[in-house]
This record gives C-alpha cells, sequence and structure tokens, in this order.
C-alpha cells in the first residue's frame, strides 16, 4: 500500500461580515492579500497588496511580508506553544513581523481587521470515520435538525411527497436550509432514485449562456471553445434528481427551454438536433415571491405551475428557536473536526443565550459562520460570549416577533474581527482601563470607530478617555505597497 496522501485542506477569510472560502493545492505556497494578483485576495483596507505567504509543504507555515499591520497569531489550544513568546508578554495574539513561522490547522491568523484559518475541507471532514477522543460525524449525513415542531410538520409533508415523481419547490429565505431539505427528499425517493444521483446547480451563479451549457450540455463546436461534446446536468442526473437552486433567477429564454424539459421529459443539447430522454426528478428552490415575480412578468406562469407540484415553505432560524442549541452543537462538532481539535468545546449558558436572542438575518448559514469563527477563536474547552461577534454581545439584532421580518435597515459598522474575541464591556473607574484602551486601539490599528464598539463604549466617550489619559491620537498609518 502506497503513502497515504495529505487530506484536503481549504483557507477560510473572515473579513467585515463576509465569509469567503479557498480551497488550497496539496503544496506550494499561496500569497495573500488585497491585490487581485494574489493566490488569495482579501478586498479590505486594512490588508496590505502583498501581505503574507502560505507555505503548504510540510510542515505548514505563514511568512508575514513586513506591510504596515503585522500578522499575529494565535495557536488553537491553549496547550499550543510553538511560538516564542517575548518576556514578560502574556497576550493570546502573538506578533509576527517579518519572520515566517509553523503554524497549525484551526491556528487563528489575524491581518489587519481580517482572520483567516487553515481548515480541513468539507469532503474530508466527513470521509473519516470518528476514533478514539475524536469528535463523532453529525447524524443524517448533514445539518438536519427537528426540534421545532413546524420543521417536524415540513419534513413530515415533504417525506409524504418523497416517493413519487411530482416536482417540489421550497420557498424561504436565504440560507434556512433549502438543499438541506432537497437532500433529504432524494434520500426518501423510491429506492432506485434514491441510489442515484443527486446534482444540484445554483441558478444565479452563472451567465445566461454558461447557465445553458451546464444544463443542456453542448455538442462539438456548438460555440468557440466547444472542442468535444458535453452532457448537462439534467443527462448526470439521469436516474436521480436534479436541485435548482434560486430558481427565480432563470432568464426568460431559460424558463422556456427548461419548460420544454419538464413537459416532455427530453433534453436538447446546445447545437444538437436529436433530444434525449432523461429520467429526472425535479425539486427546484428560490427566496422570491414567485408568484409576484410572475405578476410583473419577471417568470412565466407555465414554468411556475409546473415547478410547484408541492410547495414546501421553510421558516426563518429566528422562528424556530428550539432548533437553536442542536445547529449550535452539530456546527462546533463540525468546526473541532476541520480545525483538527481533539475535543468539542462546550458552550456557555450565557453564549447560548446571546444567539438565542440574536434575529439571525441570514440564518442557518450565518449561525454555521458565527460557530466556526467562535471554535477557531477559542482556545480553551467552552465557548463564551468574547468568542461571538461584538453585534451580539452588545444586544444588536434582537429576535423578531414570531412571524415578523428582520429589520432591512442599513448594518452597524461591524468591529474588525480580529479583536472581537475581547472582555466584557469597559466600564470607568477599572483599574486596566487604560491599558485596555491601549491594547484595543492596538488591535484595530488606530481606528478609534471600532476600538470604541470592541471596548462596549461610544466614540466620543473613547476620544474624552484618551484625552484624560493623555494618550496619543492615533493616526492611520500609510500603508506600504
Amino acid at each position: 500500500m502506497g503513502p497515504r496522501s495529505p487530506a484536503a485542506r481549504e483557507l477560510v477569510v473572515f473579513a467585515g461580515d463576509a465569509v469567503v472560502v479557498h480551497p488550497l493545492p496539496p503544496g506550494g505556497s499561496v500569497s495573500i492579500g488585497r491585490s487581485s494578483e494574489n493566490g488569495v485576495c482579501i478586498n479590505h483596507a486594512s490588508v496590505s497588496r502583498r501581505h503574507a505567504v502560505l507555505h503548504l509543504d510540510p510542515p505548514l507555515r505563514i511568512e508575514d511580508l513586513g506591510g504596515t499591520n503585522p500578522i499575529s497569531v494565535r495557536a488553537a489550544r491553549a496547550d499550543q506553544a510553538r511560538l516564542p513568546i517575548e518576556t514578560g508578554k502574556t497576550e493570546d495574539m502573538r506578533q509576527v513581523s517579518g519572520q515566517t513561522i509553523e503554524i497549525a490547522p484551526g491556528d487563528c491568523i489575524t491581518l489587519g481587521s481580517a482572520l483567516i484559518v487553515v481548515r480541513l475541507a468539507e469532503a474530508a471532514v466527513s470521509a473519516p470515520p470518528a476514533g478514539p477522543g475524536r469528535p463523532a460525524a453529525p447524524p443524517d449525513g448533514g445539518d438536519l435538525v427537528l426540534r421545532d415542531p413546524a420543521m417536524r410538520a415540513l419534513y413530515e409533508q415533504a417525506y409524504l411527497a418523497a416517493p413519487g415523481l411530482i416536482s417540489v419547490l421550497l420557498l424561504g429565505e436565504t440560507g434556512t436550509g433549502k438543499e438541506v431539505l432537497a437532500r433529504a427528499i432524494h434520500r426518501r425517493s423510491s429506492p432506485a432514485r434514491a441510489r442515484g444521483p443527486f446534482l444540484g446547480l445554483n441558478c444565479a451563479a452563472l451567465s445566461e449562456t454558461l447557465l445553458e451549457s451546464e444544463l443542456f450540455g453542448h455538442e462539438k463546436g456548438a460555440f468557440t471553445g466547444a472542442l468535444q461534446a458535453k452532457p448537462g446536468l439534467f443527462e448526470a442526473a439521469d436516474g436521480g434528481t436534479v436541485f435548482l437552486d434560486e430558481v427565480g433567477e432563470l432568464p426568460k429564454a431559460t424558463q422556456v427551454k427548461l419548460l420544454r424539459v419538464l413537459e416532455e421529459r427530453q433534453v436538447l443539447r446546445v447545437g444538437g438536433r436529436v433530444p434525449r430522454s432523461i429520467d429526472v426528478r425535479f425539486l427546484s428552490a428560490t427566496h422570491r415571491d414567485l408568484e409576484a415575480e410572475v405578476a410583473r412578468g419577471a417568470f412565466r406562469e407555465d414554468l411556475y405551475f409546473r415547478l410547484n407540484g408541492v410547495t414546501l415553505t421553510i421558516p426563518p432560524l429566528r422562528e424556530r428557536a428550539l432548533d437553536i442549541a442542536p445547529l449550535v452543537q452539530l456546527f462546533a462538532i463540525k468546526a473541532s473536526r476541520s480545525f483538527e481539535r481533539p475535543r468539542v468545546p462546550a458552550v456557555s449558558a450565557e453564549a447560548l443565550s446571546l444567539l438565542e436572542r440574536y434575529a439571525w438575518p441570514g440564518n442557518i448559514r450565518e449561525l454555521r459562520n458565527v460557530i466556526e469563527r467562535a471554535v477557531m477563536l477559542c482556545a480553551g474547552d467552552t465557548l463564551l460570549p468574547e468568542h461571538l461577534p461584538a453585534k451580539m454581545r452588545a444586544g444588536g439584532a434582537p429576535a423578531a416577533p414570531r412571524g415578523a421580518a428582520a429589520s432591512s435597515g442599513p448594518p452597524e459598522p461591524a468591529a474588525p474581527r480580529g479583536a472581537e474575541a475581547s472582555a466584557p464591556p469597559l466600564r470607568q473607574g477599572e483599574p486596566s482601563e487604560k491599558q485596555r484602551i491601549i491594547e484595543a486601539l492596538e488591535k484595530c490599528v488606530g481606528n478609534q470607530t471600532y476600538a470604541a464598539e470592541l471596548l462596549g463604549i461610544s466614540r466620543r466617550t473613547l476620544v474624552s478617555r484618551i484625552k484624560e489619559y493623555g494618550l496619543p491620537r492615533p493616526r492611520k498609518p500609510r500603508e506600504k505597497p
């Protein structure tokens, strides 16, 4: 038996409210910075044009390229002491300026106000079985949590429709778990179909030309670059299920062709002349109100009626408070495995209370991002409020009443991600107040608005304290090219 190939890894970037995942090659190095010429581009003002290089050949290393904001690294666990500590320094985050140091998957790395972490890829997380001391894989092969009575009733309806060939339309806000429900329906299909492929496509992610080629396939020479014939999604899913996510974004011309496929169960490749028969179950999803889209002429009424043989509406997470705690546990398990942690951190009652009171405008997808980030920031055995975003600790976006929509107003400015794992809000008269102000300004690279939010005080109060303690007013340093 040959040597075992290394597990696939990816780089997760937390910048502002965005979370972006970048697949990593098995070896070599990847440059990171604000310029689009880098292997990983982080479009954030606090990140230098060329900020760092991630070296992937063992041992895993990060190289600081000497920009304005040096890299800071915190080991994934408190018992890891790979990094040199200066005498008298006890900070968790260790600054690395112009050096190359060894890191491990799960280490929290700060570039300006962005956080990055190397983790196992999703496929690698779910593939190996759980061993002694390792977190167990979540049950049912996905993010299926059904504590809320409304969700249990919804899945019972879905399972009643699953064995047939009837098309199912899934409605709900972005991030509510429409693909998870679609996969559950596929698993409960007839035995032959359940053994067949489940193939999905985000209809909003491709241009009209590419979308048609992906759905219907193309013949050799059908367009420039079509060097050989290629079957489309419908042919590839023959005998199984096709999931069309964001079907409300389909261009009008593609809607006509999709309607023909639904009616005739045949597909004609781009540039082809002979239609091909297919045996496919259609599931589709959208966050749009398709009836309203039909009324304004943006979506074909006949296609709408073909897609919604059965319509299932997934409630937003803010209306499913009973599901939050088990989802938090599930995502903590997944994050611990992806960061190669031996133990799953517990969640404190205070942190869980904040999570249950938040409105979750991004629904389950946002919750997963928050828990992944919290596990990364947690060096101990318990997730605390300080590991959650500042807007949650400050009581922002409280849970809306059942049935009410989340606020659509502009979001509050987000504190720098590298600074959000802070102590509780600053209170006047504390002996360490001056030192905490200095540390906050350092973490926020002199940005007083972010530092004030980190400390839990207003910017005006922070400016007043800076004057009171005789601290120099921070200036924004010029960034090195």
